[in-house]
């Protein structure tokens, strides 16, 4: 875990805004990134991208919560290579393997640890388009903080929390071991 990162992004547009669930037309308004490293919780604007870039390359596993979906993909727009050949875990991914659905963050947050979302992506959106930078920072780094303490619990116990839609508290089997970090490869050098 020493060099992994956990990792959440907001957007400046939504679906609705571009037509339709094209990753592809989405712009990023700012990263929140947790650094196990340094111990460090950071956010990244649009223009400070490549500069989270070269340090994604250097890390181990990216974790995120949908993020090979969503996040991911949408930090590609701005990526030279491809940023989901860099070794990842999507827990969403490890939840919908184990259940045959997907679960929100919030709801798995709550009952796994406690703690929850601030806000809701679209809120994200509104912010960003009223110029509130700051509201979007603090709701991102809690997105990053519950994700975070969602891996943590899961990688320790192996196992998750959710409640059913008859309030019932159900456990989800995970394994976020996973294997070794790749050997990473540096895309962002300039040519």
């Amino acid at each position: 875990m020493t060099n992994e990162v956990v990792l959440d992004i907001e957007t400046q547009n939504t679906f609705d805004e571009v037509g339709g669930y094209f990753t592809d037309k989405l712009k990023v308004s700012l990263v929140g990134v947790y650094f196990y490293e340094t111990d460090t919780y950071e956010s990244f604007l649009e223009p400070d991208l490549p500069q989270l870039f070269a340090r994604l390359e250097k890390s181990g596993r990216i974790i995120g919560y949908n993020s090979i979906g969503f996040d991911m993909p949408v930090l590609n727009n701005y990526y030279a290579g491809d940023l989901l050949n860099l070794p990842q875990l999507d827990m969403l991914a490890h939840i919908n393997k184990a259940l045959g659905y997907r679960i929100k963050l919030d709801a798995v947050g709550q009952a796994t640890v406690g703690i929850e979302k601030s806000a809701h992506g679209l809120q994200a959106v509104a912010w960003w388009k009223e110029g509130n930078i700051e509201a979007i920072r603090e709701y991102c780094l809690q997105d990053v903080k519950v994700t975070k303490e969602v891996y943590e619990f899961g990688l320790k116990n192996g196992y998750l929390l959710f409640d059913d839609r008859k309030g019932e508290r159900q456990a989800i089997p995970v394994d976020f071991r996973g294997d070794k970090p790749q050997s990473t490869v540096n895309m962002t050098l300039g040519f």
